[in-house]
């Protein structure tokens, strides 16, 4: 072999040899340079997604071992990359006045290497766990037109490229509402599994919860549309959907009780949502009675996610066999550490027994039929206050009999008397009639006026019913349609004949002042002044 040609083919061989170099130096920069671009690439999407200042505990990247040449050649495709982040924090806008809107313990997801350098960017799937969203309250909506700082701006290559993440699985995460009182506790929700499909900025996602409600706790199962998340007010990001609510307690209120059912549709934003369902309590019961009865509702209903605030729009209920709607609101009013639930009730034709056995400790006393207007008060209040509940109304009952035959034996006597025929058998299991205006506070009713009627007679009294105490203390009038003499038999019928025209005034044949004392099973009647 010539001199020349064992030159030439030394040259190329080396050149070969360094031009192999190259390559594999080549890929060895790339392999090194996927995981600070990778990292870069995250926090600027996370940046500009949430308009938030982001800051990263660690985020590596996984890269599989692949050949430096295999690298190269390939530009990484069909190479997938786990990516691991712990310790994300994202704080809208740089605020460090509130808590982060979100801040992840852990994530990961997989990336194929050929796709990271492309303008439009996929994941298949990101896994997120024990990460907190805190949505402050509608009134603290960051200021857009300037303030904070939303972290500094990527060098070198701009980063405003196109990621669609396909899916977003969330575990063992909470949703915190902020509320505007810096004092009151938040509300929390536990989403113990969240999917999210088709996670882009623009659009709308699906969704796929189940979570722990805040207050009263219980299993919820929904399924919907979020979004597009609204990084300049989140109160304001969009949600619709359908939810199964599952065994709420609502035994974490001092006044009711009972394990709530309920299904429905939901949708608006994030601070305001109405809703619309049904909820059954098979054993609703207020705690003063404790007595349970089914309570079935048709609702819809605004609630202010920001504060709690529910707005009851007319509500269809049914307690036991008693119809009634009901409207109103639950809300916090200034000042106030706790809400206020204010609601109107209309029953224009209820079972009497229903409404005693919900609000009595003791067996009903009385049925009968019932129309009633009330206004139902459960104020914030402190201290040695027995019970909250406070009602304001109006009622009108028709065949009224009362259950227990000490009683009604007396009310049939009444009848009699005030008929003129005190001997009369015939007149037996007299219907009462019954109207009156109401106020309940602390466990005691007072009746600024209450009528009572039957054939014959007619009471009219003002006074109390102490419900925890079974004591009534009431005073008033009797009017009888018989004259004083016709109310009894034999000679004392007779003897009282000349006294007729003193009690005969005020357009009845009897007029009498009575009181009312005892209890709703032995009550007393006595002349009054």
């Amino acid at each position: 072999m010539s001199a020349r040609r064992k030159k030439w083919i030394f040259i190329i061989g080396g050149g070969s040899v360094a031009a192999l170099a190259a390559m594999f130096v080549a890929g060895s920069i790339l392999a090194k340079k996927f995981e600070p671009y990778i990292r870069q690439q995250a926090i600027d999407y996370l940046s500009k997604r949430f308009e938030s200042q982001v800051e990263v505990g660690r985020l590596s990247v996984d890269i599989p071992r692949v050949p430096p040449l295999k690298l190269l050649f390939t530009k990484g495709r069909g190479v997938l990359a786990q990516v691991t982040g712990e310790d994300i924090v994202m704080r809208h806008r740089g605020r460090r006045d509130v808590p982060p809107m979100f801040a992840i313990k852990h994530f990961h997801f997989d990336v194929d290497l050929g796709r990271v350098f492309d303008p439009a960017k996929s994941v298949a799937l990101i896994h997120l766990d024990h990460m907190e969203i805190h949505i402050p309250p509608k009134g603290e909506r960051p200021d857009l037109g300037g303030g904070g700082d939303a972290g500094p701006e990527p060098e070198g290559e701009s980063m405003t490229s196109e990621v669609l993440i396909e899916r977003v699985a969330i575990a063992d995460s909470k949703l915190v509402i902020l509320p505007r009182n810096k004092d009151r506790k938040p509300l929390e929700f536990e989403l113990h599994k969240v999917i999210l499909d088709s996670v882009q900025t623009q659009e709308s996602m699906n969704y796929d919860a189940t979570l722990t409600n805040a207050k009263p706790p219980g299993l919820i199962l929904a399924k919907g549309q979020f979004g597009p998340w609204n990084a300049g007010s989140p109160s304001d990001t969009r949600l619709a959907g359908k939810y199964d609510f599952k065994d709420a307690d609502l035994g974490v209120f001092k006044q009711i009780a009972g394990k709530l059912q309920s299904k429905g549709t939901f949708q608006g934003t994030l601070g305001a949502v109405n809703a619309r369902g049904v909820a059954d309590v098979p054993d609703f019961r207020l705690r003063m009675a404790g007595n349970p009865l089914f309570l079935h509702t048709e609702f819809e209903t605004l609630v202010d996610g920001t504060n709690g605030n529910t707005v009851l729009k007319p509500v269809r209920a049914t307690l036991n066999t008693t119809a009634f709607t009901t409207s109103g609101a639950v809300l916090k009013h200034e000042g106030d550490h706790r809400r206020t639930i204010e609601l109107r009730v209309r029953m224009p034709d209820g079972e009497l027994m229903d409404l005693l056995r919900l609000a009595m400790k003791a067996k009903p006393m009385m049925a009968g039929r019932i129309d009633m207007t009330a206004k139902v008060l459960i104020p914030p209040l402190e201290g040695r206050v027995k019970e909250k509940l406070v009602l304001d109304g109006r009622f009108k009952i028709r065949k009224g009999q009362f259950l227990r035959d000490a009683v009604q034996d007396k009310i049939d006597s009444l009848s009699r008397r005030g008929q003129g025929q005190p001997k009369n058998e015939a007149i037996d299991s007299v219907f009462s009639g019954m109207s009156g205006t109401f106020h309940l506070e602390d466990q005691n009713i007072r009746f600024n006026s209450l009528t009572f009627e039957v054939p014959g007679a007619n009471v009219d009294i003002a006074g109390s019913y102490d419900l925890e105490a079974d004591a009534l203390d009431f005073a008033g009038s009797l009017r009888l349609k018989a004259r004083v003499s016709q109310t009894m038999t034999g000679w004392k019928r007779w003897l009282l004949k000349p006294v007729d025209p003193l009690f005969a005034k005020n357009g009845a044949g009897t007029f009498l002042k009575i009181k009312v004392n005892g209890s709703s099973k032995e009550p007393k009647f006595s002349g009054g002044r």
